[in-house]
């Protein structure tokens, strides 16, 4: 996730990120302008349509139609941005709950090996929750004498919770805590894997096949016939005019797809590596 000053204007403006969606358009925006320029040729010096011309009337539906693809891009942007921010909200209630159980476990646990058990226990599902949700391979996750059996066939957060939790019904066979504490304990563990199976759901729904599609292809065809209509009033200035165009409704689909999967590696994605990496020294600090 990239780190800025959102009261850095200067820095907005005059700054081209690896991320901004100007780079990834620049050569689909070279070619629509290329495709502006031989349309504005062809009717100002090949054809010479007079200024009367029914074409002139298409810019009538670009206004017509632009009002529609607004409220489609409005609608667009901000559903992948709730995806988004529903992420957040979810890994931020992960790192509450790791410190959470991690507090409980303090006071309840009297020897030692079992707190250092779950302090490195804790923080490993949040790494291999991140490492799951990016589909990395997860290798030894565990550090020193637990390690964690590596099964590509199988759900590996799963496996963690399953490790926490067999302990901790040690613990209470063995007569290390309470009833009433294993109540406590389970429903922090429980909160994990609940955690797990939202980010799930925000990875494996994306927005639906036909909607993304006809929104690419509105945005197409729209750009595509501005230059018929708008030639006779701009001339060859249509040329900028249609490819500035053609850079904000794309970038807005753009940045609309970058968001709507926050859980990948790209710039603009959520830092799960970092949060789990603050989960681990907050663990730590408190067991």
């Amino acid at each position: 996730m990239i780190s800025y000053n959102p009261k850095d204007w200067l820095t907005f403006i005059f700054r081209f990120h690896k991320a901004d969606t100007f780079r990834k358009l620049l050569p689909l925006m070279i070619l629509i302008g290329l495709y502006a320029e031989v349309i504005a040729y062809l009717e100002l010096e090949y054809w010479h349509l007079p200024e009367d011309s029914r074409v002139k009337n298409i810019s009538i539906m670009h206004g017509m139609l632009g009002f529609v693809i607004s409220l489609l891009l409005v609608f667009r942007t901000n559903t992948a941005y709730d995806r988004w921010w529903e992420g957040r909200k979810l890994w931020g209630a992960l790192v509450n709950n790791s410190r959470n159980l991690a507090i409980k476990l303090n006071a309840i646990l009297e020897d030692e090996k079992d707190k250092i058990y779950f302090r490195k226990m804790i923080p490993s599902y949040a790494a291999i929750l991140n490492k799951h949700l990016k589909d990395e391979e997860t290798g030894k996750q565990l550090a020193e004498d637990i390690v964690l059996p590596v099964d590509h066939h199988t759900h590996r957060p799963n496996q963690v919770a399953k490790m926490m939790f067999l302990k901790i019904n040690e613990l209470y066979k063995n007569q290390k805590i309470t009833g009433d504490q294993l109540i406590i304990i389970n429903s922090e563990i429980q909160s994990f894997t609940d955690i797990c199976g939202a980010c799930e759901r925000i990875k494996n729904t994306p927005i639906p096949y036909s909607y993304s599609v006809f929104l690419k292809k509105f945005i197409f065809f729209y750009v595509m016939t501005l230059p018929f209509g708008y030639v006779f009033n701009l001339g060859y200035l249509v040329i900028p005019v249609v490819v500035f165009i053609f850079y904000v409704l794309a970038s807005l689909e753009l940045i609309a797809e970058e968001i709507e999967e926050p859980f990948g590696n790209d710039d603009n994605d959520l830092p799960t590596q970092k949060i789990a990496e603050n989960i681990k020294k907050h663990v730590e600090e408190l067991l």
